[in-house]
């Protein structure tokens, strides 16, 4: 099971550490609204994946690979839920830039509503699911235990992209941080508000 654990945790990290939506998303909050912003994201993302790998564990997400009805619904809302979250970047980068620091402790609503958005990105994502469903059974060794096995390579994969996510909010935060340029914020909302309707024509182009 150790050597097992090991070769997962190598392969998943590769995989968390591609750019994404999620990843996007931690990125986004931890410049528009501190660091703090960008760990509530952080964290909604990290309870969408312990919650994909619940279902993975009882074989719920078998239900997103046998039927097309049940992953085309999923891969639609999250398709739009994709475009809500670009089009509101976009729109973000009309207004003037707040006058406050970027790096200032968010209130607790903010807080939040950064966990909200973190939590539904990743649970509408379809291929969320998928990965959890056809990745961890390959590792799975024959004579383990399917759920407690599943449990365990989840929880190795929320460590290791809670680690990432804390090295994303640094590095976004510091850098936002040291950036007080309206030109700057408005730039980083059009990237983001562009990239999540790639993220959102590429979910629905996906026929997976």
């Amino acid at each position: 099971m150790i050597a097992a654990g090991l070769a997962f945790a190598g392969v998943a990290m590769l995989i968390n550490m591609a750019p994404g939506p999620d990843s996007l998303l931690v990125v986004r909050m931890s410049v528009a609204q501190g660091r703090q912003g960008g760990l509530a994201a952080a964290l909604g993302i990290l309870a969408g994946c312990m919650g994909w790998g619940i279902a993975t564990a009882a074989g719920l997400t078998a239900l997103l690979t046998a039927s097309h009805l049940a992953y085309d619904t999923l891969r639609v809302c999250g398709a739009a839920y994709l475009v809500l979250l670009g089009a509101t970047a976009l729109w973000h980068s009309r207004k003037p830039a707040d006058p406050e620091p970027a790096g200032r402790t968010t209130v607790p609503a903010g807080r939040f509503a950064a966990f909200r958005v973190g939590l539904g990105t990743n649970l509408l994502n379809p291929k969320a699911g998928v990965f959890y469903m056809s990745l961890i059974p390959q590792f799975v060794p024959r004579d383990a235990q399917m759920f407690s096995a599943t449990m365990l390579f989840t929880a190795i994969d929320v460590i290791e992209l809670a680690a990432w996510y804390w090295l994303l909010t640094r590095a976004a935060a510091a850098l936002s941080e040291r950036i007080h340029r309206p030109a700057f914020r408005r730039c980083l909302e059009q990237i983001t508000g562009v990239a999540f309707l790639g993220f959102a024509a590429n979910l629905l182009t996906d026929r997976s």
